[in-house]
């Protein structure tokens, strides 16, 4: 095996250890703490794909944004008391038969992949697609709009936690 098998293991195991630990414990913040290494563990996936626009993207925007915007609001709005109530309802092994059949289904066509035939790209030579999106996201035109309504609703939400958590002595 090759070290970057390895690291593949090992940091798959360490994703959907988090993974499973974010739908399982019971205490909101160290959830939301499990969905921060989650989410880290499949920016190193992405490092092991040499796509490193997506690594960075995924640490800025779901580590460094939305996962620590919901920890703040955690915090912010005392909800940090463990549920008391059952973790599962009565439906959970309809939903562990399907998850183990998408499972079943995912390897049957990952046991395939090597025979399909890998397609030469379709961009002309020269062609930037980086640099595409980069103008896409800033240009008026195209993407600036729903980035900056999206920053507006995140500050919203952080200054409603504010309120919400503020003490009105």
């Amino acid at each position: 095996m090759s070290p970057i098998q390895i690291i593949f293991i090992l940091v798959s195991a360490i994703t959907l250890g988090s993974a499973l630990m974010v739908v399982t414990t019971r205490n909101m913040v160290r959830a939301a703490l499990w969905l921060v290494l989650s989410l880290f563990g499949i920016a190193i996936h992405f490092v092991l794909l040499e796509v490193g626009f997506f690594a960075v993207a995924q640490v800025i925007i779901y580590i460094g944004a939305i996962a620590i915007l919901m920890i703040f609001a955690i915090m912010l709005t005392r909800r940090i008391a463990q549920d008391p109530g059952p973790q599962t309802n009565s439906t959970w092994p309809i939903a562990a038969i399907l998850a183990l059949g998408i499972f079943g289904l995912i390897v049957f066509l990952v046991q395939g992949w090597e025979k399909a035939a890998i397609q030469p790209s379709p961009f002309p030579a020269g062609y930037d697609p980086l640099r595409e999106l980069g103008v896409a996201l800033v240009s008026a035109n195209q993407y600036l709009i729903p980035f900056e309504i999206a920053s507006i609703l995140l500050l919203a939400a952080l200054i409603g936690a504010i309120i919400i958590a503020w003490d009105k002595k």
